[in-house]
């Protein structure tokens, strides 16, 4: 049978917190592989971005009768993801690191893919397709987190709802979509 282990006493938490200052919100009880998440939260911050520009793009793209309404919503979108991106990055230099948003590399790290689409139906297709990926993606990360930082898990989980979101919205559109042949 396991037992929960005891609070840490007082004594101990106010020695701790003196050392290693330099780490910020980063101290002795962090159980998680800082440099691993580190790189997890830049390949999510990447993936945010992507998402940010795909978006912005099918915004101004959007056309045909149902395109202003649509478009629209696309900002939207768009708009959430950036802030999804700003928490990431806030997460990223709260621990220590530093926001990675080098064009060169944010397509490779991304785990969406950047798809420009010429109809209103295949952007709806491809933004629900990153979104299903981004579901599935934050998920892993949630899980793989446990509880080394919880922290970081409650920022994944907030974010993720609002990509549920996102998907589910996506998917009401499509299904009011004329269908297209393949």
């Amino acid at each position: 049978m396991n037992k929960k282990q005891g609070l840490t006493d007082v004594a101990t938490l106010r020695s701790q917190a003196r050392k290693h200052l330099e780490h910020g919100a980063v101290t002795a009880g962090y159980g998680a592989d800082r440099d691993q998440v580190l790189r997890m939260l830049n390949d999510a911050l990447a993936t945010e971005t992507v998402c940010v520009l795909r978006y912005r793009r099918h915004h101004f793209m959007a056309s045909g009768i149902h395109g202003k309404s649509v478009g629209a919503e696309f900002l939207v979108h768009s708009n959430e993801e950036q802030g999804h991106a700003d928490l990431l990055a806030e997460r990223i230099v709260q621990l220590g690191g530093a926001p990675d948003f080098s064009p060169d590399s944010l397509s490779q790290r991304s785990h969406a893919e950047y798809v420009g689409c010429d109809t209103l139906t295949q952007m709806l297709r491809e933004n629900l397709v990153a979104e299903r990926i981004a579901i599935d993606s934050y998920r892993d990360m949630i899980r793989f987190l446990g509880e080394d930082d919880p922290t970081t898990s409650d920022l994944l989980k907030r974010i993720l709802a609002v990509e549920e979101e996102h998907a589910d919205e996506l998917g009401s559109l499509l299904e009011g979509m004329p269908q297209q042949p393949a």
